[in-house]
């Protein structure tokens, strides 16, 4: 029988850390914080100095981004916009050798809905 979406996500939840937005809210300005969401829901509002790498292409961009060359033993808080993408990332992540990646439990709307602290990113 073929898996779902759901399904994927669930077994990558088995394989991966997730944290809460209060455990997330320690992280910043200690972990690099990455945000695999789409360019234009980026742009409506982000986690405090994420950098926008979208999950359709993460494996093919992160090794050559600057932020991320050099730092597969870096802590990575990584996040999308409810926390699929971002466990499915989360779980790329840690196949291609990035050791520290944990993901946002609920994602940005979560975060949002938490109170947290939210940046409207630069234009590019």
């Amino acid at each position: 029988m073929p898996l779902t979406p759901m399904d994927l996500v669930a077994e990558a939840k088995r394989h991966i850390r997730e944290v809460n937005p209060e455990e997330a809210k320690a992280l910043i300005g200690k972990a690099l914080v990455l945000d695999v969401r789409e360019p234009a829901e980026f742009t409506l509002g982000a986690l405090p100095g994420a950098v926008n790498i979208p999950r359709g292409v993460l494996e093919f961009k992160i090794d050559s981004h600057p932020t991320f060359q050099n730092r597969r033993d870096a802590d990575i808080l990584v996040y999308c916009q409810t926390g699929g993408r971002s466990a499915l990332a989360t779980e790329a992540l840690k196949k291609l050798g990035y050791v520290n990646a944990i993901s946002l439990a609920g994602g940005f709307k979560l975060w949002q809905e938490s109170g947290q602290a939210v940046e409207t990113p630069p234009a590019s």
